[in-house]
């Protein structure tokens, strides 16, 4: 069995996408991304398994889908109870078209009345966690809040949460969809995607393990699944570039500490039990690599746009 360097732990493992598409009459490119795996797998199969029966809040997602694992991880440290349902990007019902013209995943049906017979959905990964966050706020039920209770530090989290936004997530699908005929080299993208993670990770609490500290937070979250994909650059475009250990040179300390929030966050059971099988991720960003794939995000890191 062929083995890839996992990019941020120096870990040799076995290998055995956002999200939804542009409405079905959009033009299609040679290479579709229909033949996604219909269902989530692994630990993250068993988890949805969990979460299937009905209940006041509703999570429509798909498995292969990062911004859908922000909502997911949120929910679960939070431990609130959901219905997880998920959607083909490819067959979307009316009803759910009713609830989200755009049909874009996540989308959150909430309870907007005290006695929970009036729902409303909520679209867009931020937005959803931090709802989640504002309004499940009992610590012996859910726990500590993922933004801190001091204003300052709270409002600087939203900058850094905006630098993963506006910052890393684009430089990811530019790195990932790069291609001969692009503008700029593959060395370009991925030092674009390194030189945005260096100025994240320098912010980071110094001793750790997570952005705050010892705090488990909404920041880490928001970089969580990205994170999480980072194998597919090992698979598809020769590495991330991320130094091995005693290879970082002048910023040895940067990706030191790196590989300390790295190795703290996957090791979550939240981010863990979000997560499918492996192989499901390869296939489904085989589109992105290629950059054939018809996602909204590819096509607006495509026709360089903002992600939408």
């Amino acid at each position: 069995m062929i083995k890839y360097r996992f990019p941020f732990t120096g870990i040799f493992r076995p290998v055995p996408h956002p999200c939804s598409p542009l409405p079905e009459a959009a033009p299609r490119m040679g290479s579709v991304d229909t033949s996604l795996y219909p269902h989530t797998s692994g630990r993250a199969g068993d988890f949805a398994k969990a979460h299937q029966a009905p209940k006041e809040l509703v999570l429509y997602g798909g498995w292969f889908c990062p911004f859908v694992q922000r909502t997911w991880i949120t929910l679960h440290e939070k431990r609130i109870p959901h219905q997880y349902i998920e959607i083909n990007p490819y067959r979307k019902s009316p009803d759910f078209l009713e609830l989200n013209p755009r049909g874009l995943v996540p989308t959150l049906v909430v309870p907007v009345n005290t006695k929970g017979t009036e729902r409303k959905p909520l679209y867009e990964s931020t937005v959803i966690c931090e709802y989640l966050d504002e309004v499940y706020t009992d610590r012996q039920k859910h726990g500590e809040r993922l933004l801190p209770e001091d204003a300052y530090e709270r409002a600087r989290c939203r900058i850094w949460i905006d630098h993963i936004s506006t910052r890393i997530v684009p430089a990811f699908y530019r790195f990932i969809q790069h291609s001969d005929q692009k503008t700029y080299t593959l060395d370009d993208a991925r030092a674009e995607f390194l030189g945005h993670v260096k100025t994240f990770i320098r912010e980071a609490d110094p001793e750790g393990p997570y952005f705050l500290g010892q705090r488990f937070s909404m920041v880490d979250i928001m970089l969580a699944p990205w994170l999480c994909r980072l194998f597919l650059f090992d698979y598809y475009k020769g590495g991330t570039g991320i130094p091995s250990e005693g290879d970082g040179g002048d910023d040895e300390a940067v990706w030191r500490r790196w590989r300390n929030w790295a190795q703290a966050v996957e090791a979550r059971d939240s981010v863990q039990d979000t997560l499918s099988d492996r192989h499901q991720y390869v296939d489904a960003y085989r589109r992105y690599a290629e950059d054939t794939t018809q996602s909204q995000v590819g096509q607006a890191t495509r026709g360089g746009r903002s992600l939408p």
